[in-house]
């Protein structure tokens, strides 16, 4: 897999460059971008191409209705370059663009998605794209496990390389796979069975592998415990799981009454009208030691219900890995937004992670649809 940055000026200098941005970002009741993380990690490969010459069109989707537009993000990509925003994806507003375009220019096409043939995989669709480059570019390290027309199709017909992010990415995923011991693991989010091999991989790998998050709550509904009002997954953690002594849970848990009063319990205290919505500060103190001792540490998701403002302990934890001197790799859309809320300063937190799903996918895979497309 080749990184763009491996060429010079020269090999760029007034050829177009289609880059696959990962730019699915959030809005706010303003349809505004509500979390820069993305719009700020795709400025190192947008700017080497624009200070190489090149004439840069990102493509991108947002959201999960073809309506929806990237206008919003163009707005926000502004703040860092001089980024023109094309409502249009191959018509012919679009290629008049393209053709307007000089050597430093970047455009931004609209919602790939609002053709349903980029989630088809539609192989003409995806040659029309790579008509509009001389070359492509994959910097959406977020959207590489989808095996859509932009991250699949568009390398068969133009020369492909990683962008600079999607490159790091990899790197430091491939490090979290082979960690350095001791290593420490947290594992939050929802739905057991989507999470089960990928901690089967982790406890095989890590020397503790801490799951929270609505997991713990089916750790507590495996042993019987009582989990009232909780998110439980459709399936339960095996005993396997439960009995390996690298496998930890939570040992208190902060829960929400009928009257939305929250209060800590012990797992066997939970009421049938309680929600389990966060770990405890006995839980804390039963991690700390791992993160203070490990030299490498894995956290994806947070131990608490984000939705519900339940942050406290996700960000008592984040303070905990920043006075660590382990290596560390952070992922999780809500993992991150809850960090960067919590006023910890992300340099003293490792790498940070555009992948959700990607990231968890290529932790348990060591490849991805986007990954191969590029070799």
């Amino acid at each position: 897999m080749k990184s763009i940055d491996e060429l010079s000026a020269s090999d760029l200098k007034g050829k177009y460059v289609i880059v696959r941005g990962g730019l699915d970002v959030p809005l706010d009741a303003h349809g505004e971008v509500a979390d820069l993380f993305r719009v700020q990690r795709a400025v190192p490969t947008l700017r080497f191409l624009k200070d190489s010459g090149a004439r840069t069109i990102i493509l991108s989707h947002i959201g999960r209705k073809p309506e929806e537009t990237n206008a919003p993000v163009a707005a926000a990509l502004k703040h860092h370059l001089p980024v023109v925003y094309v409502p249009d994806l191959l018509g012919a507003m679009a290629q008049e663009a393209k053709n307007a375009m000089r050597d430093g220019d970047i455009l931004l096409l609209e919602n790939l998605r609002s053709d349903a043939r980029e989630t088809q995989n539609d192989d003409t669709f995806a040659k029309a794209l790579a008509a509009f480059g001389d070359m492509y570019v994959n910097d959406a390290f977020s959207a590489a496990h989808r095996a859509h027309a932009s991250i699949v199709g568009i390398p068969k017909y133009i020369p492909a390389y990683a962008g600079i992010l999607f490159r790091d990415e990899v790197r430091e995923l491939d490090l979290a796979r082979k960690p350095e011991h001791p290593s420490f693991a947290i594992l939050g989010g929802a739905k057991f069975e989507t999470k089960a091999p990928l901690i089967q991989h982790l406890l095989k790998n890590y020397d503790h592998v801490f799951v929270t998050g609505a997991l713990a709550n089916d750790v507590f509904k495996a042993k019987g415990l009582p989990v009232g009002r909780s998110l439980i997954s459709a399936e339960l953690p095996s005993a396997e799981v439960l009995n390996d002594p690298h496998f930890l849970a939570p040992v208190d848990v902060t829960v929400e009454q009928l009257d939305l009063q929250a209060r800590v319990k012990k797992p066997d205290q939970v009421s049938p009208g309680d929600k389990i919505v966060d770990i405890g500060p006995d839980s804390l103190k039963e991690i700390a030691p791992y993160i203070t001792d490990a030299k490498f540490i894995l956290w994806n998701g947070p131990t608490g219900l984000y939705e519900g403002g339940y942050i406290s302990w996700t960000h008592a934890i984040a303070e905990l890995i920043a006075q660590s001197s382990a290596q560390k790799v952070i992922g999780g859309g809500d993992t991150i937004a809850a960090i960067e809320e919590s006023g910890v300063a992300e340099s003293s937190l490792g790498f940070l992670s555009t992948g959700g799903g990607a990231m968890l996918e290529y932790l348990l895979d060591g490849t991805l649809p986007g990954i191969q497309a590029l070799q």
